[in-house]
């Protein structure tokens, strides 16, 4: 490196004895990836509920505005906003553990929701607050997907860019699917009670059958 020297180690430096600017840059903090939320998930598990928590897939999703986290019981899926943790890696593990307790206490069959039990869980985990402070972030990329196609029986569901043909059917049990077309999504307030959950969902329609 020009004007500068070597020092024990190998290490550079400039004439007056400073780090060179290039080496002076603090690098940005790296998300783990979808296997490390795996092993994490598996991690805190073990540590904090004793194995209670059946197996979740832990991924990421990018389309998140205010939500740093949330949790899907069937099929049982965590997600997580990389846009909130991208200058906070700390958090990603106390969002994480957040969804945890919900998924805890509706393993044990208990209401799943901001519950007195889930914050008894949260204040013996060292959790302060059921809200997060990390601001909002629009999301990434829009979805595209706007069919929510629905198994009345089994209860899967899933997200289609195109509407299904009439005759169309589940594709886990066979049976007929009602479908529904997303008209209008719009931010709403978190109620605080589980039992009203299903309110908190996107305005669908169910579409004629032509």
């Amino acid at each position: 490196m020009r004007g500068g020297r070597p020092r024990a180690g190998g290490e550079w430096r400039t004439r007056n004895g400073s780090l060179p600017r290039r080496a002076r840059r603090i690098p940005r903090p790296v998300l783990p990836d979808v296997a490390e939320l795996q092993l994490l998930f598996a991690e805190l598990n073990n540590l904090h509920f004793n194995g209670e928590i059946p197996a979740h897939r832990i991924a990421y999703n990018a389309r998140f505005g205010n939500l740093a986290g949330r949790i899907t019981y069937k099929p049982p899926l965590i997600e997580l906003s990389p846009k909130h943790f991208k200058d906070n890696p700390a958090a990603l593990r106390e969002t994480l553990l957040h969804e945890m307790i919900h998924a805890w206490l509706y393993a044990r069959g208990e209401n799943p929701g901001h519950t007195p039990a889930f914050k008894r869980k949260m204040k013996e985990l060292g959790l302060s607050s059921i809200y997060h402070d990390l601001g909002t972030a629009p999301p990434l990329n829009g979805s595209e997907k706007r069919y929510i196609v629905r198994c009345e029986k089994c209860r899967l569901e899933v997200l289609r860019k195109r509407k299904p043909p009439v005759h169309a059917r589940c594709a886990r049990c066979r049976r007929t699917i009602v479908v529904f077309e997303v008209v209008e999504v719009r931010e709403v307030s978190i109620e605080r009670r589980a039992a009203r959950r299903d309110q908190r969902q996107p305005t669908l329609v169910p579409t004629s059958g032509d």
